[in-house]
């Protein structure tokens, strides 16, 4: 089977979905099935991100921009000459999603490969996009075979737009390295005493992510004068770095923005909280590492945030800075709900999908094979 896979302008954590499904798609072949050939189109500066020279894919160089562009019209028909010779198309996002629709419908219909989109994000923003990303969502339901969803609202929100099939989708955390600095060396390193307390978040540092809820919630944590310490860390980056930096500085907040990190493991497994603030996430990566971890977390209740934790994380409203605070506070001052947590955070992450998972249902969708249960 000839797969191509095609991605816009993200550089996150769909890239790395990506890299992760196309490795293995590449990797795993059932007995009775020959090899697929996997091709990669997008953005020329993922390449090294979803295509390694080293790996299972050959990649193609397709700019597809994250808003609309004269240029699209030569994304659809780049698309469209890719797509001539494959069994599936599998774009992932709305923007590339709807390029791929319109670029394998031009095709004669005898000639067309399967259309498989995948949706990651909830559209976020003023009127403009909204109504814009309306117009896409149609486009991509009522063009594409199977629309997958990283969320329930997603895969709902697909079926309302027109959808022939849609499906959740899986997206598990790559597997973590086990943490190669110990607790205390983590923590010293961060200037933290023995009995200071760790709240770690690890996010991109975009609206999505809810960092003015973070900033709200850590003014409510300072500690006051005499009472031990706390941080807040923030491992990643993003285009609101210096926005938050000024508000973190100018209100003395109890946060440190680490920027991107390699040893985010050692950081999770240092904290005594690991929190999300996100105003949306669908499978939300650090939230799964945190749980592969054992790390106690508190969490929005943000879209597929849930889905992933079940009951072994504490949720709170969207939004709700109090119920975050006070969430927070409850959970830093009682070792024993932190060591309940722990606990349920291990059993949860035994429970996630697995990349063969993802595997399995992928060539139940590229086949035909998948029914609406799956």
């Amino acid at each position: 089977m000839r797969i191509l896979q095609v991605l816009g302008s993200s550089a996150g954590g769909v890239a790395r979905h990506v890299a992760q499904i196309t490795s293995a798609l590449g990797e795993t072949v059932p007995e009775s099935e020959q090899a697929d050939t996997v091709h990669v189109a997008g953005p020329p500066e993922l390449a090294v991100v979803v295509a390694p020279r080293d790996g299972a894919a050959v990649f193609h160089a397709t700019p597809i921009a994250d808003r609309p562009r004269p240029a699209d019209v030569r994304a659809v028909l780049r698309l469209r000459a890719l797509a001539s010779g494959a069994h599936v198309v599998h774009a992932h996002g709305l923007r590339a999603g709807a390029l791929a629709v319109l670029a394998v419908r031009s095709l004669p219909s005898r000639s067309r490969p399967r259309v498989v989109v995948t949706l990651h994000n909830l559209p976020v923003g003023g009127r403009a996009i909204r109504a814009v990303s309306a117009v896409l969502e149609r486009v991509v339901a009522r063009g594409a075979d199977v629309v997958l969803g990283v969320s329930g609202d997603l895969v709902t929100l697909a079926r309302a737009r027109g959808a022939r099939q849609a499906l959740r989708a899986l997206v598990p955390a790559p597997p973590l390295p086990e943490p190669g600095v110990d607790r205390a060396a983590v923590r010293s390193a961060l200037g933290l005493g023995a009995d200071d307390m760790l709240v770690v978040s690890v996010a991109r540092l975009a609206p999505q992510k809810g960092l003015g809820l973070l900033a709200d919630a850590a003014a409510r944590l300072s500690p006051a004068p005499g009472q031990r310490g706390l941080l807040w860390a923030v491992a990643g980056d993003g285009p609101l770095r210096g926005e938050l930096q000024s508000r973190i500085d100018a209100e003395r907040l109890p946060v440190r923005l680490l920027g991107r990190r390699e040893d985010v493991a050692d950081l999770m497994a240092a904290a005594d909280v690991v929190a999300s603030t996100a105003v949306w996430e669908g499978q939300p990566i650090a939230v799964q590492e945190a749980l592969q971890l054992g790390a106690p977390v508190v969490a929005t209740d943000a879209g597929g945030t849930r889905e992933v934790t079940g009951d072994a994380a504490v949720l709170v409203p969207v939004g709700d800075v109090d119920g975050l605070a006070q969430a927070l506070g409850e959970v830093l001052g009682d070792p024993t709900h932190r060591a309940a947590l722990a606990a349920a955070s291990r059993a949860q992450a035994a429970t996630l999908p697995r990349v063969a998972d993802v595997v399995a249902q992928l060539r139940a969708v590229y086949s035909g094979r998948a029914s609406s249960r799956d």
